[in-house]
């Protein structure tokens, strides 16, 4: 699914009128031509904002001044999923979740596929910032009673009924050595290997070295929720306003998971668990847990006081974004690089600092 931010990144920009126009000015027009076919929406301002991993992202201002946020799916082979994802965000929002809505086609259609080019239309989420890296004071609370709404609502899902399932078996260790010993071996038969693949061999062999402690931190998990969940709830993926959530947005398809990683993914959020230091973020985290706890209460507290284990473990044995520069070079960046430089930190700042933290986290869940 997309990484979308509603916030523009770049100044308007506008359809060259003459001949020979750019691949991203034919786009523009494409766009402008598909929201009045599809949408009966007259374009006054197109303005491209950073890309999503599956689509191409726009804000548009319509003609009486009105915002929307446009996603543009690359992969017409997709749509399916595309739509499941749309239908949940749409689930969520009719249970009462701060999401953005979508807006129907004239056809009523959620993603227009007919024209030039397939897309979705969404309310427009103004003045926020996202939750990466900005999680502090009473932002931790707000985040935690969203997410716990957001499963309460998916727990109804007709999807899937949430159940228990051993949480050993959200890692699979083995399966884990094999993807970093492959990864290694991919660096160190580079000819050259440049500043950010020196490091991320080297970090490449420390999670290696530490998969026995991973291995041992999972067969300790007890039983674990299984239900339908957002799918990529990371920091990115919640807009702030204020100290409020103002929408959780690009939903994956309706697909079942563990509760205590996408609780832990966005609560061990890397770049807010380095910027607070640990004692500042271990009393956010308990804050997100509180909140969460009391506005999903039906969830067995065990997803709560495992979920700091279940992400060290989750993070430790990801091979992503480590693999970035041998799988998908053409993704890194210095966004990417940072990200992955914080999250390995916090990882193993986690596995080495795992009893005195769950500790205080079952202390203020008691």
């Amino acid at each position: 699914m997309s990484t979308a931010s509603h916030q523009p990144a770049t100044k308007p920009v506008a359809a060259p009128s003459t001949p020979g126009r750019t691949a991203e000015g034919e786009q523009i027009m494409a766009v402008a031509d598909t929201l009045v076919l599809a949408y009966g929406l007259h374009p006054a301002e197109i303005t491209r904002i950073p890309e999503g991993t599956s689509t191409d992202n726009y804000t548009i201002v319509d003609q009486t001044g009105r915002r929307y946020f446009v996603k543009v799916y690359r992969a017409r082979d997709r749509l399916d999923l595309e739509r499941a994802s749309v239908e949940l965000s749409e689930y969520a929002a009719d249970g009462g979740v701060a999401t953005a809505r979508v807006t129907r086609t004239r056809e009523h259609e959620l993603i227009e596929t007919h024209g030039r080019l397939p897309m979705s239309l969404w309310s427009y989420v103004p003045h926020t910032e996202t939750a990466e890296g900005n999680l502090t004071d009473a932002r931790w609370a707000a985040v935690g009673a969203a997410m716990g709404r957001l499963h309460s609502r998916l727990a109804a899902h007709p999807a899937a009924a949430p159940t228990l399932e051993p949480g050993a078996a959200m890692c699979d260790v083995a399966a884990a050595r094999d993807r970093f010993e492959k990864l290694i071996l991919a660096y160190q038969h580079r000819p050259r290997l440049g500043e950010f693949e020196t490091w991320a061999l080297q970090a490449a062999r420390e999670r290696q070295a530490v998969l026995g402690d991973v291995k041992r931190i999972l067969a300790s998990l007890p039983q674990l929720t299984v239900q339908v969940m957002h799918g990529d709830l990371a920091g990115p993926n919640v807009l702030l306003k204020n100290d409020d959530v103002a929408a959780i947005v690009d939903f994956g398809p309706p697909t079942p998971g563990y509760l205590a990683w996408e609780i832990v993914r966005l609560g061990c959020d890397p770049k807010s668990v380095l910027s607070n230091g640990v004692e500042s973020w271990l009393k956010g985290y308990t804050d997100l847990a509180l909140a969460y706890r009391d506005a999903n209460p039906k969830a067995p507290a065990d997803n709560l006081l495992s979920s700091l284990r279940v992400g060290c473990a989750a993070m430790l044995c990801a091979t992503f974004p480590l693999s970035a520069p041998v799988e998908r070079p053409h993704i890194v960046d210095a966004a990417l690089e940072s990200y992955a430089r914080a999250r390995h930190e916090a990882a193993l700042m986690l596995l080495d600092r795992l009893p005195v933290l769950e500790e205080a986290l079952r202390d203020t869940l008691r």
